[in-house]
């Protein structure tokens, strides 16, 4: 396709500019084509102009598939809208296919009608065998239901920057720019964001930067010129509660939340950590903080990690270790001695497709029962589930308050779909935060390591070297108050009843579940984790059809919030869409002795909303949602 402008004296059609309340845009190609920078891009320009958002990046689990292939396919889901969202959208609106087997595996999910942007250059007899095409299915019938818009982008770039001094393969790494530009016009969208990114990241290599701003405008310019879309759309900002906000992705936003606890605790913060994907970034994250004084300790492996981490509990600061499923069940032992030990220790589980290696770099909510239970004896320990990216912040916080308040190691769980995935999040002011302050004991008179607080059951935190405060710690079971070790099998009785009525007793200290929509509703759908946003959305439709229905959603999973078993008694129908096999399923229904419908899905994808509204469908009868 040609990029020049129309002969002189020949004036172009005008082009139609139609406003849209949200749309759902998936950027898809070879691991090596930069699609999750390209769809990173596109969503920090759409929050800077006040758009709600939220993302789905989706990476592929081989470090480096063969290129071409269906396993080697990354792709980046935005959705952006003028109104309050709680997911990145299921079926996209507009795919950009950098390569055949990027169509291959993200054209089932475009809507009807929907645009198709791809990269011609790509469709080579090599790359469609690769994918399984037979034909070139962009010369065939197979895409006549779709808006389909063809450019040759990688030839395009080249000729973009033919003066750029870049060897050719550097060139032929700007054409995700080129597609991020030609994106940026179909949406109405500046590229200054990006233009500043560049300039910013490759400040020391002003070469690399140049180029993929040229070939950015190049096709931007190529939509102005050629107009190869007859309309271009508008999104106009959303109408959220005032503030300062950010976009920030679930990782970060548990990094800050560790800075936060740190800060509003007064305690240093000491993370121990192993790399496990997808929990590295709060690695990398908080080893950037050390002027807060965070200290980051990349271990040789998962046990060091924890073990790390427990010492630097013993020795008074706010400890944590992040990993995800595999490095939890490694780490199970040490966690048990910071249990029976009674320290505060925070342990954050991004979840992911398991079991073993499982599905790396997909996500699962499937650890639920292992953070329960997946420790020898009688060890409960509190866990906590954020629901979103930017719900992370305050997860966290309230991880740190539990563990420091009561003396107790916590779970707290994200996943691969949390962690990666990002939202707008309203800053909070400092003084709103909780006051996290923690009282050390420092009197040497009447000091008894395990002589507990009347309404926490908390024992003393008494920092080794107080002078009188001497005492062992150890996984031997010890002695009521004196902290000796003792084999009495009534003490031991006694030790594991108090252990675990200081963790039920949380439940005093956590708020009531809260219901929303219909009070007399025939069915509730009950969540945890990363579902709120799926289950949200979804009953928004219904009840806007005219559906009965009401939702819940959990952040407290051990102990439960003391009104539970009352909310669960309240329905006919109690709808649990969980990522696993119907882990809180079964422990609903072993608590409560109410039957739960569990709606079920291990596919490494989150639930969409429109699953949960045809669930509610089968189970209700009802025919008011379409």
């Amino acid at each position: 396709m040609s990029t020049e402008a129309p002969p002189s004296g020949k004036k172009q059609a005008q082009v139609a500019t139609e406003t849209l309340d949200e749309v759902v845009v998936r950027f898809a190609g070879d691991s090596g084509d930069g699609m999750q920078l390209t769809g990173t891009q596109f969503t920090s320009t759409s929050a800077r102009l006040g758009n709600d958002l939220a993302t789905l990046p989706d990476f592929p689990a081989e470090i480096r598939a063969p290129a071409g292939t269906l396993p080697g396919v990354s792709a980046f889901q935005v959705r952006i809208a003028d109104y309050d969202i709680h997911t990145p959208g299921h079926r996209p609106d507009v795919l950009i296919a950098m390569n055949p087997a990027a169509l291959k595996k993200s054209i089932a999910d475009l809507k009807p009608n929907g645009i198709l942007i791809a990269n011609t250059d790509e469709f080579k007899a090599g790359n469609l065998k690769k994918a399984g095409y037979e034909v070139n299915p962009l010369e065939d019938d197979s895409l006549a239901g779709y808006r389909v818009h063809t450019a040759e982008i990688t030839t395009m770039t080249m000729r973009a920057l033919e003066d750029s001094p870049l060897d050719g393969r550097a060139k032929n790494r700007s054409k995700n720019f080129f597609a991020l530009g030609m994106v940026y016009w179909l949406f109405s969208r500046p590229m200054d964001t990006s233009i500043a990114w560049l300039e910013k990241k490759f400040k020391n290599r002003p070469e690399i930067a140049e180029a993929n701003v040229m070939a950015m405008k190049a096709g931007f310019n190529f939509c102005d010129i050629t107009q190869i879309f007859q309309t271009r759309y508008e999104v106009d900002p959303a109408q959220l509660p005032p503030g300062t906000y950010r976009n920030i992705m679930g990782n970060s936003a548990v990094s800050m939340g560790l800075i936060a606890a740190s800060r509003r605790s007064g305690l240093p913060l000491f993370l121990g950590s192993y790399p496990i994907t997808p929990a590295s970034d709060i690695l990398h994250e908080l080893s950037r903080y050390k002027t807060f004084g965070v200290t980051t300790f990349q271990a040789e492996d998962e046990i060091a990690a924890v073990c790390a981490s427990i010492g630097a509990a013993f020795g008074g600061a706010l400890a944590v270790t992040t990993t995800s499923g595999p490095g939890l069940a490694l780490k199970a032992e040490a966690i048990n001695l910071a249990m029976i030990v009674e320290l505060p220790l925070v342990i954050c589980n991004v979840q992911r497709g398991g079991p073993s290696t499982g599905l790396p770099t997909k996500t699962e909510q499937s650890d639920l029962l292992q953070a329960m239970f997946g420790r020898n004896g009688e060890s409960p320990m509190p866990v906590v589930a954020a629901s979103s990216p930017s719900d992370s912040f305050d997860a966290t916080l309230e991880a740190c308050r539990i563990a420091t308040k009561y003396m107790v190691p916590v779970i707290l769980l994200t996943d691969g779909y949390i962690a990666n995935g990002s939202e707008p999040w309203l800053l909070p002011k400092v003084e709103d935060l909780p006051d996290l302050r923690v009282d050390f004991w420092t009197d040497a008179e009447g000091f008894a390591p395990y002589r507990r607080d009347e309404k926490t059951l908390a024992r003393p935190w008494a920092i080794p070297g107080t002078p009188g405060l001497e005492h062992r710690v150890g996984g031997l079971e010890k002695e009521d108050i004196s902290g000796n070790v003792s084999y009495d099998p009534d003490n031991h009785q006694r030790m594991t009843d108090l252990r675990a009525a200081k963790v039920a007793g949380i439940a005093d200290d956590i708020p009531e579940l809260e219901v929303h929509g219909d009070v007399d509703a025939p069915i509730l759908i009950l969540g945890w984790g990363s579902t709120h946003g799926s289950i949200t959305g979804g009953v928004n439709i219904m009840r806007a059809a005219g559906q009965k229905v009401a939702r819940a959603h959990l952040r407290h999973l051990n102990p439960f919030p003391r009104n539970l078993g009352e909310v669960l008694s309240r329905f006919d129908h109690v709808l649990v869409p969980e990522m696993n096999g119907g882990q809180l399923a079964l422990l609903l229904q072993g608590r409560y002795l109410k039957k739960i419908d569990s709606f079920c899905k291990v596919e490494g994808k989150p639930f969409f909303r429109d699953e949960i509204i045809q669930k509610v469908k089968e189970i209700t009868g009802s025919e008011h949602v379409n």
